[in-house]
């Protein structure tokens, strides 16, 4: 597949009251001869995936050096565009196999690393010239803002420590029990009942749908972080179409487990190897409306916990074996 030629697809959308959101890019592979509809249906946004920047952190901890970030300056308007925009890869970084977020740069036995996300772009090197160069080159070509050592990065608290890295979402989560008025209510020590089984609960008293999609929303971009909640957050989110007052319990739940363990999060150390190991896992028959499977993975470098998901298998499984392939085939998948 050539990236030369890909079109930028801007999408304007109105919402009542006649608020407009910002323009959001999505990117189309070859879009100067396909049409949306006909020749393509989907969109994605050339940014990188959060276990990308846990795998970056990791890393950088690994090899022990600092990590930095910059933005551009004014990389967001709000007036409409009409024409099409053409990209292409920057020089020196052509590789039209690995279409990639993350830019590597090798000189001798020294590596740059550069992660971008939209905007917003960290990057780091076992060489602090080749940093400085690289800061320099983005100054010659657009405006920066230098924001120095990644602390904060897509809502993740960043502490770059001398044996090791540490990152977590306190800040995060306090808003978010701030906002849903669970921030005086008292901690719990699980964030689900072992006696909990969750269904449709037809009979039960229904609840403002926004108000539970909102609180479910909030939940999953936590789990960015917070592998220890990943599982009752997705089994949360099955019930967004019509909530009753059973699911928003349980995920209130969530927030009582959530005001004990504010501060938890990921550490990385660096005194571990480069070794990459994967896990999977999965209950047999463990949804009670249609029997499926409900299967997870994590991926690990060295000791440093870098990727996860929970996901209920798209078919009922006649036995434990096909169930267990099933959740070996995503595995290897995801570690590839």
């Amino acid at each position: 597949m050539n990236i030369i030629g890909t079109k930028w697809v801007y999408k304007n959308k109105m919402y009542e009251h006649g608020a407009i959101t910002r323009n959001k890019a999505r990117l189309v592979a070859r879009g100067y001869n396909q049409e949306e509809g006909i020749n393509y249906d989907e969109t994605y946004a050339p940014v990188a995936r959060l276990e990308a920047v846990r795998l970056l952190l990791a890393f950088s901890s690994i090899k022990r050096f600092k990590l930095f970030q910059m933005d551009v300056k004014s990389a967001f308007l709000n007036g409409y565009i009409n024409e099409e925009v053409f990209v292409s890869q920057p020089p020196e970084f052509e590789d039209y196999k690995h279409l990639e977020t993350l830019f590597i740069k090798k000189k001798r036995e020294d590596i740059i690393l550069v992660q971008v996300y939209v905007d917003d772009i960290i990057f780091g090197s076992t060489n602090e010239e080749m940093c400085e160069a690289f800061v320099e080159a983005m100054k010659r070509e657009f405006e920066m803002s230098i924001l120095g050592e990644m602390n904060y990065f897509l809502g993740l608290q960043v502490k770059q420590l001398k044996d090791g890295i540490f990152i977590n979402q306190a800040k995060y989560c306090k808003e978010l029990l701030r906002k849903f008025e669970m921030d005086k209510c008292k901690a719990i020590s699980t964030p689900i009942s072992t006696s909990c089984q969750l269904d449709q609960d037809h009979a039960g008293k229904s609840v403002d749908q926004s108000k539970y999609r909102g609180l479910i929303g909030s939940l999953l971009y936590l789990t960015a972080i917070r592998l220890d909640i990943m599982f009752v957050v997705c089994l949360c989110a099955r019930y967004q179409s019509d909530p009753k007052e059973s699911h928003y319990n349980a995920a209130k739940r969530i927030l009582k487990y959530l005001q004990g363990t504010k501060d938890v999060g990921l550490w990385y150390s660096n005194n571990v190897s480069l070794n990459l190991t994967s896990f999977t896992d999965l209950d047999f028959v463990g949804c009670k409306i249609d029997r499926k499977i409900t299967s997870g993975t994590c991926h690990m470098l060295g000791s440093s916990l870098i990727s996860w998901h929970c996901k209920k298998q798209a078919r009922v499984a006649l036995f434990t074996a096909e169930a267990e392939y099933i959740a070996a085939e995503s595995c290897c998948a995801q570690t590839l």
